[in-house]
């Protein structure tokens, strides 16, 4: 079906809810210039559009944003992003405005790129920077009450005794960008919160370019962090560390990827005190050693953790164990963020085609149709698939979302 607009991102889901007074299974997607719209999972029909104000001071232009929403879990709302540095719930039901809260002083400079999440009545949100990373901008990790918007908590990555928001100018360091897909991702465990930062100063104490950080529930304090020995080298040849976000794998150790082509494997017991860099347990390259853009997928199957990657050259699995990642196979197929569902592997080649794969061998067992993309990604629910089409910046006000049913 046709969009107003792109959507770089993912879409999201739910089922059996009341919009307008009748019962739908629904698609929500947020497009690059920040209309979030309900589409009606069996037939196509946008149900609800909202548009944010001020969306004419930037439709068309560079200022975007690749942010995927989130849902209430009562599921009678949505929370999404705008370019204009700004989250806002919206009624699932009719798309109507409850509140927008802004996470940036500086929107032409800070991106909101990275996916919503929820936990625990807090919406968190992550800020970044533009292609060309023109300063001043930092990374910042937002806390909002999803019941009235109010903005409990900021941690800068630069700059992180300054508990709000800054003005960027104010900050003698700049950039540190906190824009991988997965945005800031929750320990359910204990609640912390997880964010990788691309480049930037880094001394351990106030400001954190190129690590890995683990943060407390409430992003108060930096509970650990692990920053890789080489970080001025990586800095000085813009391989953000944090060109995707951390990925939890259970039994107490993530993964982290980063623009350098490699995953370095990390003990969340053992993240080194504030001040220290490397402690990695293991370093592995990325399916096609190049860039990692993506997120990770995680798949508890059998006994076993199954990761899976993808990237802009290949696509891999590894199973851990003994604080090991094993490879278990590879292909030179090319993919964006992979996903896990009904025992099957769905992965969107941003030149074209969604595969669909055993996840144990790799072994392909079919390609749908599909146009050309960029961080795109598909969900699978229902028995149906959508995949949204189309690369953010290309500025473009029309996009695609192709909706499969599954047989």
């Amino acid at each position: 079906m046709l969009l107003d607009g792109t959507v770089d991102s993912s879409p999201i889901y739910l089922h059996a809810v009341r919009v307008r007074g009748v019962v739908h299974d629904v698609f929500l997607v947020t497009t690059t210039y920040g209309r979030t719209e309900a589409i009606d999972a069996s037939n196509g029909r946008v149900l609800w559009r909202y548009t944010p104000a001020g969306y004419p001071s930037w439709a068309g232009t560079a200022q975007i944003t690749t942010a995927t929403p989130a849902a209430d879990p009562g599921r009678k709302w949505i929370y999404a992003a705008s370019p204009d540095g700004r989250i806002q719930k919206l009624s699932v039901g009719d798309g109507h405005l409850a509140w927008r809260t802004r996470i940036t002083l500086l929107p032409s400079r800070e991106k909101i790129a990275s996916a919503l999440n929820l936990w625990h009545g807090h919406v968190i949100a992550t800020t970044g920077g533009y292609i060309g990373d023109a300063p001043p901008y930092q990374g910042h990790v937002a806390l909002l009450a999803a019941s009235n918007g109010r903005l409990l908590r900021v941690w800068n990555s630069l700059c992180s005794n300054r508990h709000r928001l800054i003005s960027p100018s104010s900050c003698a360091s700049s950039d540190s960008a906190i824009w991988g897909r997965a945005g800031a991702v929750v320990d359910t465990a204990t609640g912390g919160l997880l964010v990788a930062t691309g480049n930037g100063g880094w001394n351990g104490r106030t400001n954190w370019g190129d690590s890995t950080v683990y943060l407390s529930a409430d992003a108060s304090r930096v509970l650990g962090s692990w920053t890789p020995t080489d970080e001025t080298a990586l800095r000085s040849n813009d391989l953000d560390l944090g060109s995707t976000s951390p990925v939890v794998l259970g039994g107490g150790y993530i993964a982290q990827g980063g623009k350098d082509g490699k995953i370095r494997l990390l003990s969340l017991r053992k993240l080194s005190p504030a001040g220290r860099t490397g402690g990695e347990r293991q370093t592995i390259s990325t399916p096609g050693a190049t860039d990692l853009f993506t997120a990770p997928a995680v798949w508890h199957a059998d006994g076993r953790t199954w990761l899976f990657v993808a990237d802009n050259a290949g696509l891999a699995a590894w199973t851990l164990g003994g604080g090991r990642l094993r490879a278990a196979w590879s292909t030179h197929t090319a993919g964006t963020s992979p996903v896990v569902a009904g025992g099957l592997l769905y992965v969107y080649d941003p030149n074209g085609g969604l595969g669909i794969y055993l996840p144990r061998s790799g072994k392909k067992l079919s390609t749908l149709a599909a146009a050309g993309g960029h961080w795109n990604s598909a969900i699978v629910a229902d028995g149906r698939i959508a995949l949204p089409e189309g690369d953010a910046n290309q500025h473009a006000l029309s996009g695609v979302l192709d909706i499969y049913r599954l047989r």
